[in-house]
């Protein structure tokens, strides 16, 4: 199992350094650049001035902007590797690092604890469902769970915001008191962080929740009516032992397969729903950095997200294996 985890963390090597040149690639696909995205803006303020060609390509060759994309690649990716240099935000004019360090702390913060949410929630619903089939218990949760299928995250957020503002006068969106935002870190300021916390976890983890749910009720009803669990069963093994020991394991396997896409899917998944409650989360960057086509800002988001998506299946491939004894990594099994 050492040998496997090795081989899988040298292959992150590639992986990434592939993934890198897809990002960079596809970021540049869209016509245009910062650049016109920044004339535009100015044109549209000072009532349609026009930029000279010359004036174009010295902001362009200020902002490195001007060179062909196999150099602009080679450079970013060169100060990545050497000096954990991501470039420079253009729209923030800070270090794109500076920009993703402030940012990502938070981010998996949020994400975290709607990862908590989702499995220790979906988890014990699915199995209360599979196992009282058809009562009432599963017959609401299901009806729950579409619900929370259906219904976009940003959408509960606005609910729940209204909700709290027209009937208990309460702001729901930051993650902090206005006397904590600025505030440096200490017991209090972790404790309204707490107080703030499940609002985000809540609204971001119940889609997942509600997938992870109809997927956990599924494999276990399957795996309730195969013929070991029976016999278990007649040698007299007490059922919530049985269930334990025998089916509940191997429902699991697709259950734990999934946390590869939960984790980037949370983190992605967050940019609407930190917009609307003003969360200080990567999503809303994000989603201005492609926008503006910040390229450096963006990739070095997207890189995080790709790398986090490949911790998420290493982990994913290790509770397999202790999960199901007939699972081996090993070569030649």
């Amino acid at each position: 199992m050492a040998k496997y985890i090795l081989k899988r963390l040298l292959y992150v090597i590639p992986t990434m350094f592939v993934v890198s040149m897809l990002i960079f690639v596809t970021i540049q696909l869209p016509p245009g650049d910062y650049v016109t995205n920044m004339l535009e803006s100015m044109r549209n303020q000072t009532g349609g001035t026009t930029w000279t060609p010359e004036f174009q390509e010295a902001m362009r060759q200020r902002y490195g902007l001007n060179e062909p994309m196999p150099v602009q690649y080679a450079k970013w990716i060169g100060n990545i590797v050497l000096r954990g240099d991501f470039g420079y935000s253009f729209q923030y004019s800070v270090p794109a690092e500076k920009m993703i360090g402030d940012r990502i702390g938070m981010t998996l913060v949020v994400s975290f604890a709607s990862f908590i949410f989702t499995w220790v929630v979906a988890l014990p619903i699915g199995v209360l469902s599979a196992v009282r089939q058809y009562s009432l218990a599963d017959y609401f949760f299901s009806f729950i769970g579409f619900i929370g299928l259906a219904t976009p995250g940003f959408l509960i957020a606005l609910v729940l915001m209204f909700l709290a503002f027209k009937y208990g006068n309460v702001s729901l969106s930051g993650l902090f008191s206005t006397e904590f935002e600025n505030a440096p870190w200490s017991i209090a300021k972790v404790l309204d962080l707490m107080n703030h916390l499940w609002i985000p976890m809540v609204i971001i983890g119940v889609s997942g929740t509600a997938g992870l749910i109809r997927i956990m009720r599924a494999n276990l009803l399957d795996e309730l009516h195969k013929p070991y669990v029976e016999t278990a069963r007649a040698k007299g093994m007490p059922e919530w032992r049985l269930l334990i020991k025998y089916p509940l394991r191997q429902a699991m396997n697709p259950f734990v397969s999934g946390m590869a896409w939960v984790l980037p899917s949370l983190i992605g998944g967050e940019a609407i729903v930190s917009i609307v409650l003003n969360l200080p989360t990567t999503g809303p960057v994000l989603l201005n950095a492609l926008l503006w086509q910040d390229m450096f800002l963006a990739a070095g988001f997207l890189m995080l997200l790709s790398l986090f998506t490949i911790i998420g299946m290493l982990l994913s491939d290790i509770l397999l294996a202790w999960l199901d004894p007939r699972i081996r990594y090993s070569e030649g099994r």
